[in-house]
């Protein structure tokens, strides 16, 4: 597929949660699965990154920015944040995306309200991901009634060490009936499928590290807990239409899409409805981002989509999207509105998502 003829926007995507949840331990496991994608991590204590899962990443010193003044949303603001993901974001650093671990009493809601105040063109918000300790989650509520609010705005929350806890399915309904409509993925050892946040390079530029094939695979020694449960387990589904797709009915199918889907990506051809660019979107939980891009002389025109969740019903999702196409000559000129509010520079989120956080 060919390039927009912009500037490469990389995706932020923001780690939150209590001190001793996991989330060090996450970003170590997305380093060392990143399946050829190079990570920028900005992180609050560099000490807790262990170096060689850095080295896998890409060159230390391009790829990581180091603070270690305490909560990010606290010691610096914006434009300082801008600084620091503007030296990850240059082309020359080759990174794919930037991953922000927060300290364990960082306020979320002004790190998203950092990250998408932005003016950097390179970046984009990719999302909040809450990671949660399964074994303490009733001491820490109890103890931060805060932790609620942090969940409704997540569009991912990894309910970690799920291993240890005495009634993880309770902790796992519990969290979802306060995550509103993000992602609730389980976890053992901060494990989760990479896939969920990010697209990893075409597997021949993957040297030395695992695929996301390799992920499904039974792994040898998986008798010992450290290594069990390299991820959740996972349906995909793939989707394809020759035919453009109606804006307003995959508007329609995004809205309602089930609790276990965590991921969509690809790219939609809205047909005469703007027939200048394919639309790139991207979503992780709740979280729904399009990114328009011109068509190039000699692509193909089609909308190619692949759905990733756990526990989906990937006939019914088939049925729904076969319903989208619409090869209609002519477009109702209001029919995009819907997709352009979540299109970055527009509307860029639409009511109760992280964007209604921008003031």
């Amino acid at each position: 597929m060919s390039q927009s003829s912009g500037p490469q926007q990389i995706p932020v995507v923001i780690i939150a949660g209590y001190l001793g949840s996991g989330k060090t331990t996450l970003l170590n496991h997305l380093l060392h699965h990143s399946g050829g994608s190079r990570i920028g991590a900005v992180v609050n204590d560099f000490g807790d990154i262990e170096i060689d899962a850095m080295a896998v990443a890409g060159a230390l010193g391009d790829s990581t920015v180091s603070l270690g003044n305490g909560c990010l949303c606290c010691a610096v603001d914006a434009s300082e944040l801008d600084l620091y993901l503007d030296r990850l974001a240059q082309p020359s650093a080759g990174i794919d995306v930037i991953v922000i671990e927060a300290s364990g009493l960082a306020e979320p809601q002004e790190l998203v309200r950092m990250v998408l105040a932005s003016e950097l063109p390179r970046i984009v918000y990719g999302g909040l991901v809450e990671v949660v300790d399964a074994v303490e989650f009733d001491a820490t509520r109890a103890r931060h009634p805060e932790l609620d609010r942090h969940l409704a705005l997540a569009d991912l929350v990894v309910v970690n060490k799920t291993d240890r806890a005495e009634d993880s399915e309770r902790v796992l309904r519990l969290v979802r009936s306060l995550a509103d409509r993000a992602a609730v993925v389980p976890a053992v050892h901060g494990r989760i499928d990479p896939e969920f946040l990010f697209d990893r390079r075409a597997a021949e530029e993957r040297i030395g590290q695992l695929t996301f094939d390799d992920l499904r695979l039974p792994e040898a020694g998986h008798d010992d807990p450290s290594r069990a449960h390299l991820h959740t387990g996972y349906d995909s589904v793939s989707f394809r239409s020759d035919l453009p797709l109606h804006p307003r009915r995959l508007l329609d199918f995004l809205d309602s899409r089930p609790e276990g889907l965590y991921r969509i990506k690809g790219y939609v051809d809205f047909g005469a409805a703007d027939p200048c660019n394919r639309y790139a979107v991207h979503a992780v939980g709740r979280f729904l981002r399009f990114s328009p891009e011109p068509w190039q002389a000699g692509d193909e025109r089609l909308t190619q989509l692949v759905l990733i969740g756990s526990g989906i019903d990937a006939d019914a999702l088939l049925k729904e999207l076969e319903a989208c196409p619409d090869d209609a000559p002519h477009a109702d000129e209001r029919s995009m509105w819907g997709v352009l509010r979540y299109v970055q520079g527009e509307e860029a989120e639409a009511p109760g998502s992280p964007g209604d956080l921008v003031g």
